[in-house]
């Protein structure tokens, strides 16, 4: 299915490569920008569009225009200044999405001020991860909006012979089982049904606050 949303990555190091050629896998119009020609070289067979420029210029951003452009991950290294007048020209330019990456605490500081919509530290997102691996296991995600929402999954066992209806997670812990996988199977029956029965090492993905999905006894 191809998507509507133009995605620009300015910077086409190891994190925006991958993260646009993730959106152009999945059939993001993607568009990159970087002034190394060796990177443009090797982006331009995999993104939608590609531009040989200095982004850190407001005429250069000017001129390549991004009315039509929903969000714009800025990844340009360690620049501190540089992500900086990107994100406020962006900003200035009225892009709605501007994400960037920021090497530490302060460098983020300094990009929510000159108007970053979302803000990225890869080695703390790193670090949580493999924190909630072991603190948490069968975590899928964390949700952007509400660090204490995750999306999880779980294998049954005690709550086995019972349909949806009869365990009533929902209401007793505030949460919503999105999807099953039966033993036998190999993919998820999103939204199931209330009369669906649990067996023994199925699996449930369920979306709720960590604290009260931790009190699940499955």
């Amino acid at each position: 299915m191809s998507h509507t949303e133009q995605i620009c990555v300015i910077g086409l190091g190891k994190f925006g490569y991958k993260f646009g050629l993730s959106l152009a896998n999945l059939n993001y119009k993607v568009i990159g920008i970087d002034s190394d020609p060796e990177k443009i070289s090797i982006t331009q067979k995999h993104f939608s569009l590609v531009y040989e420029a200095d982004a850190s210029q407001k005429q250069t951003l000017e001129q390549i225009g991004f009315s039509e452009i929903t969000h714009v991950l800025v990844s340009v290294g360690d620049s501190i200044a540089t992500s900086a007048m990107t994100t406020m020209y962006l900003k200035e330019l009225k892009v709605p999405n501007v994400w960037v990456k920021a090497i530490n605490e302060d460098h983020a500081k300094l990009l929510r001020k000159v108007g970053a919509d979302e803000v990225i530290i890869p080695e703390h997102i790193a670090a949580c991860q493999l924190t909630d691996k072991i603190n948490m296991p069968g975590i899928i995600q964390r949700l952007p909006f509400d660090s204490e929402m995750i999306i999880q999954e779980i294998t049954i066992k005690k709550l086995a012979q019972k349909t949806l209806k009869e365990i009533d997670l929902t209401n007793k812990f505030n949460c919503q089982i999105i999807a099953i996988r039966k033993q036998d199977e190999h993919y998820y029956r999103y939204i199931p049904k209330a009369e669906d029965t649990l067996i023994e090492g199925d699996t449930i993905i369920i979306i709720g606050k960590e604290k009260l999905l931790a009190k699940i006894n499955p």
